[in-house]
């Protein structure tokens, strides 16, 4: 059994049909530290490397069968042993000692030793060439790595992208706000709970005429203007769409990611989408649609979290605000917004409003005080 320290110094293969030649190389390197095992011809060499592996092979030239050249071929074509240096062993330094060496470097050898061998050159080129075995070694395994990490980083850039695609697909079907939720795992938001929001509700006024006489392609094309210049300013002002229905449309605001100050920004974005319906619905008067927007918002504490079943989800908010903004907006007529109470008290500093009194919505039993907003201060 090898020492650590042979182990750590270098493997040698000496090969040589001729067993004393062996034994005594081999008893030379040992002396030095080195691990050496021995082979008597090319294929117990090329057997031994394939099951054990070495640092480095010193063969003889001459062997009946696979000659030296020919395991040096065979190790350069191998792409486990295409870098395992390999020093041949020439004949006597005659007239064919220079054939010998050429044809050795064309089979791909990086070192000569001529007999009889010098124990001094024959030390100092093996501890040259385990050097540069190390480095080669080196060199492999830091490419492994970097092989490894590319293929990590592709994976990586891959499950981005896709999640990427995902959230894209998703914040198609759901409000930015839930889709990121979702993507990012944070199922824990979507539970069910109480908290105050600001719930905003939209209605086209003379949607229902304006289908009866329209073609079902007018119908598409009123509904795209508007739901394409309403999910602008949704984005824009980070409330989360809980809904279409056909012309009316749900937002609220505060959940499931907290806003400063949802009730001036839900009414803010209450005035800016009047503002964004005007030009849609001057175009469609002049083909002879009469049509308009009309806007409700109210405030306070609702129920919210995910409803549905197994194939079709939605996150929801339940309770009288989304009621009272739906009233409200039912209310008001083409180009009002109409606030309660509640919100008129967290905008009043900034928002100008004009009282319309306690109105009797349905489903409230009690008249409720409303506000008109005329404008910002």
């Amino acid at each position: 059994m090898p020492s650590p320290v042979a182990a750590r110094r270098g493997r040698i293969l000496v090969v040589d049909d001729q067993r004393a030649n062996v034994e005594m190389l081999a008893e030379l390197l040992r002396s030095r530290g080195y691990e050496v095992s021995s082979a008597y011809d090319a294929e117990g060499a090329l057997s031994h490397i394939s099951s054990q592996g070495v640092d480095l092979v010193i063969s003889d030239i001459r062997m009946p069968g696979m000659d030296g050249y020919e395991l040096t071929q065979r190790l350069r074509n191998d792409p486990a042993t295409e870098l395992l240096p390999v020093v041949l062993v020439t004949s006597v330094e005659d007239k064919n000692g220079h054939d010998e060496r050429v044809k050795g470097i064309e089979s791909g050898a990086d070192d000569f030793l001529a007999k009889p061998v010098r124990y001094a050159e024959l030390f100092a080129r093996v501890r040259s060439l385990l050097r540069i075995k190390v480095l080669q070694d080196e060199v492999r395994r830091q490419s492994a790595e970097l092989r490894q990490w590319n293929e990590r980083l592709e994976e990586r850039v891959k499950d981005q992208v896709a999640a990427l695609d995902r959230l894209s697909q998703m914040k198609r079907f759901f409000s930015p706000p839930v889709a990121d939720a979702i993507v990012a795992g944070g199922a824990e938001m979507l539970e069910p709970h109480r908290r105050e929001i600001t719930a905003v509700f939209l209605d086209l006024r003379g949607f229902t005429s304006f289908t009866d006489r329209a073609d079902p392609d007018q119908v598409m094309d009123l509904l795209s203007d508007y739901h394409a210049a309403m999910g602008r300013l949704v984005d824009r002002y980070g409330g989360t769409l809980e809904h279409f229905a056909g012309d009316g449309v749900m937002i609220f605001f505060n959940d499931p990611v907290p806003v400063e100050q949802p009730a001036l920004k839900a009414v803010r974005m209450a005035i800016e989408l009047q503002r964004a319906f005007e030009p849609i619905a001057s175009a469609w008067g002049q083909r002879g649609h009469k049509v308009s927007l009309g806007v409700g918002v109210a405030q306070g504490e609702a129920t919210l979290g995910v409803i549905g079943f197994e194939q079709r989800w939605e996150y929801a908010a339940i309770g009288a605000v989304p009621n009272l903004a739906a009233r409200l907006c039912g209310h008001a007529q083409g180009g009002e917004v109409l606030i309660d109470t509640a919100t008129c008290a967290d905008v009043s500093d900034a928002v100008e409003v004009a009282p319309i009194g306690p109105i009797q919505l349905r489903g409230f039993t009690h008249p409720i005080p409303a506000f008109r907003v005329t404008g910002l201060k």
